[in-house]
């Protein structure tokens, strides 16, 4: 069992930087991989970034490879999302999500269906 609270959303001009951070609590030890998901306005969910709990083998979508960056502080049980350069289109809910059956082993960590836990989400809004 693991709860995610997310934060550090807000509104930001395009070229902005935000510092999103996930919290965790419960058996955190037991998680396999841990996710940052985006829901845009009216779109489906969609994979942003992955780390694994030894804080490597990071992931990231093609639509924000070298502005984002996913890091993770076991000590501090947060998982980060630095995210530079933004752009309107990076405006959506963002959520962050912790795999804790091996649901990548199955789908990837690039899909949904893999995550078990969720936060509830902090909404980026990046402005032209």
């Amino acid at each position: 069992q693991v709860q995610l609270v997310e934060s550090g959303g807000g509104l930001v001009q395009a070229g902005g930087s935000l510092r999103l951070s996930c919290a965790a609590s419960g058996r955190t030890f037991s998680t396999y991989y841990m996710s940052w998901f985006r829901q845009p306005p009216g779109k489906e969910r969609e994979f942003v970034a992955s780390i694994a709990w030894s804080g490597r083998s990071e992931r990231y979508a093609d639509s924000v490879k070298g502005r984002f960056t996913i890091s993770k502080d076991n000590a501090k049980n947060t998982m980060y999302l630095q995210m530079n350069s933004l752009k309107p289109e990076d405006t959506a809910v963002y959520y962050c999500a912790a795999d804790m059956t091996a649901g990548f082993r199955r789908v990837g960590v690039f899909s949904a269906s893999a995550y078990d836990s969720w936060g509830q989400g902090t909404q980026v809004t990046v402005s032209s």
